[in-house]
């Protein structure tokens, strides 16, 4: 039996097997194929395991290269993993673009009023059974000083955990953080999830 047949059933794969109540899309033995297979050509991994909960805010740092969308996209489609992603809604005009952005879980929001995208998000995240919204905190591939606020808002907003995702490229790791669950001190909260990216470094840069 191949590791590909096993699905993720073997201690050795490069992908852990989601638990049951993480939303999921439905099974498709070539692209959870092709996922892994990029891994490996890249020499990549996923460490850790996901929390078994229906509804979270998931944030990936450091964001350093356009490279980072490609590990994760392959990983999510490796794990069959439905986390779905706000995108400005120009996109979704380019025709194949759009199509193959709702394919990657991606969805259409209107980026000229801030409040609103966060109000909308966690409006996503409430009226559904499942739903884990990914984004980059820091907004951008340069080194920042500040990250965007808007994960924690969102989080605060929909009443869910976060949940950080970390890339370290000297090893090759996508790796799984802890669930933090947002208090009443936004500096406080985004300082300690920042500290806790500190070990870990980009393509060209870490998170500080």
């Amino acid at each position: 039996m191949s590791e590909t047949e096993s699905d993720g059933h073997h201690h050795h794969d490069i992908v852990p097997t989601l638990p049951p109540n993480v939303p999921q899309v439905k099974r498709n033995r070539f692209t959870r194929w092709l996922g892994r297979s990029i891994l490996r050509l890249g020499g990549w991994r996923v460490k850790g395991a996901f929390p078994d909960i229906p509804k979270l805010v998931m944030i990936g740092a450091p964001h350093s290269s356009n490279w980072d969308a490609v590990w994760a996209f392959a990983a999510k489609v490796a794990m069959g993993l439905d986390v779905r992603i706000l995108v400005k809604d120009s996109v979704f005009r380019v025709p194949l673009l759009g199509w193959l952005c709702r394919r990657l879980g991606m969805m259409p929001v209107d980026r000229s009023a801030p409040a609103g995208v966060i109000e909308q998000a966690a409006a996503l995240i409430r009226d559904r059974e499942r739903f884990w919204y990914g984004l980059a905190p820091e907004g951008t591939r340069k080194r920042v000083e500040r990250w965007k606020t808007g994960f924690w808002k969102i989080a605060k907003a929909a009443e869910v955990p976060i949940l950080g995702i970390y890339l370290h490229y000297p090893e090759r790791v996508i790796g799984i953080g802890p669930l933090f669950h947002p208090g009443d001190d936004m500096a406080a909260d985004i300082a300690a999830i920042r500290a806790w990216y500190l070990p870990w470094e980009g393509k060209h840069h870490g998170t500080q």
